[in-house]
């Protein structure tokens, strides 16, 4: 087991903040300022498995002018500022593994204006999709992008992420239209417009959109919403292999059926989910899936699916066609990696998620279960396989060597196979800490100078939660 394991040779630069800045910080923000040891502790981590020493300090910013005042100060001693949303990322986004300051956004959770004839929406950086989704209920539409954590807009917008509705609805690069943004600099910039379309000049929004805060700071965020369908209909159907799971997405995919979630669990995540969420699910392959549209669409497009599956050696499907039942339904779903968490008191979870091309989802995920199931770790299997983006999780003691080393064997096994089959390193994750050296591989070294280039440019004093995506220097070897 002798594969790279980025996060186990990380460098942690964790100098301490100059007592002026604190001291600067303390004075402008008074009450939204903290030092405290457990709350830094509590903005030092995230849901990876990374250990590293928290911020200096944390300013829970209300207004765009408090993280423009916060960056200021920051910059005028050249110390890094991180932003934070509510914790919820996987790949160590927010760990200060150069120091600095942690910059809380969640109390900028207003919702600014809904535009109901134009399908649109801005918002503070710190509103959820669940806030989003209850503010917006009243005109009839909604915000799909559902990464299942209930995480921020401005978080989600920086990492890019989509989840269980993009198969129809796309992700946050197809749903943001425009974004606030704090520069390195402490301006504040605005890209985009409300209009659907834009050729004037660089695209700035899909510049930030992506970047994970290493190249400003989004205060406000605006996007797309959508009509809420006139009807819903969500089912499950058991498969007696995973392949045949597999194959049937495939072909729902390949014959164009609009279908809006398509979601994949293996037997042994299953018997996770039933215990967490005491269900009864049946013990095998299982696709999750849901259908919106018109009465007479969705059942087309349901009378499809199931002629698909019955072909490939699907079960009876089991429908929940009641909002209770299928938030149920979509809940447990959505709790599978704290299930898997939980199935193992005290583990970590090593997470991927890699995407290839819907042709080759057999090819990449079959090989990659049967891999970790000869490992002898314990692992759980989601996907948003519409997408063909999957999720693997090895649950690890964080203090055995040997299981993080074969953990993240594992992983580089799955990521790499992903690249040969013209797929990606990150599906949704965001690379963060962990897929950096991957990135690299697929990526490029040219691309990978490109994006230090614009680094230097935007950022050229580093500051922007430094040491993520890429390492700021080309490495020597």
């Amino acid at each position: 087991m002798n594969a790279p394991a980025p996060f186990l040779n990380l460098e942690i630069d964790s100098r301490p903040a100059p007592a002026a800045l604190l001291q600067a910080l303390s004075e402008r923000f008074g009450a939204q300022y903290s030092a405290a040891l457990v709350v830094r502790e509590q903005h030092g981590r995230d849901e990876s498995a990374f250990s590293v020493p928290p911020p200096a300090a944390v300013v829970f910013a209300e207004t765009t002018q408090d993280v423009s005042d916060a960056v200021k100060l920051a910059a005028q001693y050249k110390v890094p500022v991180i932003p934070f949303g509510v914790g919820s990322s996987l790949e160590g986004h927010l760990l200060a593994v150069q120091g600095g300051i942690s910059i809380d956004v969640s109390r900028m959770n207003a919702v600014l204006a809904i535009n109901a004839e134009d399908l649109t929406v801005t918002a503070q950086a710190g509103v959820t999709r669940k806030q989003l989704n209850e503010a917006a209920k009243s005109t009839g539409l909604f915000f799909p992008v559902d990464p299942g954590a209930d995480a921020t807009l401005g978080g989600m917008a920086a990492t890019r992420a989509s989840g269980t509705n993009a198969v129809r609805y796309g992700t946050m690069r197809e749903n943001v239209l425009a974004l606030e943004v704090v520069t390195a600099q402490g301006e504040v910039i605005r890209t985009g417009t409300r209009a659907k379309k834009s050729s004037a000049g660089y695209d700035l929004t899909r510049l930030m959109v992506g970047s994970e805060g290493t190249l400003g700071i989004i205060t406000e965020v605006t996007v797309k919403l959508y009509p809420l369908p006139e009807a819903v209909m969500a089912a499950t159907c058991s498969f007696n292999s995973l392949a045949a799971a597999v194959n049937t997405t495939i072909q729902v995919i390949q014959m164009g059926v609009p279908i809006a979630r398509c979601e994949l669990l293996d037997a042994n995540t299953i018997r996770m989910v039933n215990k967490h969420s005491n269900l009864s699910l049946r013990e095998g392959a299982m696709l999750l899936m849901e259908f919106h549209g018109s009465p007479a669409s969705v059942q087309e497009q349901v009378d499809t699916v199931q002629a698909i599956a019955s072909d490939i050696g699907g079960q009876t499907f089991e429908w929940a066609s009641t909002p209770e039942a299928r938030t149920k339904l979509w809940t447990a779903r959505h709790n599978a990696y704290f299930a898997g968490i939980q199935s193992r008191p005290g583990c970590k979870a090593i997470t991927t998620d890699t995407c290839v091309p819907i042709s080759r989802l057999a090819d990449a995920l079959l090989d990659s279960v049967t891999e970790a199931q000869a490992s002898g770790l314990t692992y759980f299997l989601v996907g948003h396989v519409g997408d063909g983006n999957f999720h693997m999780g090895y649950l690890i003691d964080p203090d055995s060597a040997s299981e993080r080393a074969t953990a993240e064997q594992l992983n580089s096994q799955l990521v790499q196979r992903a690249l040969k089959l013209g797929g990606t390193c990150t599906g949704e994750h965001g690379v963060g800490l962990h897929k950096m050296e991957f990135l690299v591989q697929e990526a490029g070294s040219g691309a990978i100078a490109m994006m230090r280039a614009i680094k230097q440019a935007l950022d050229p004093d580093n500051l922007m939660n430094p040491g993520k995506i890429f390492a700021r220097q080309a490495s020597s070897s």
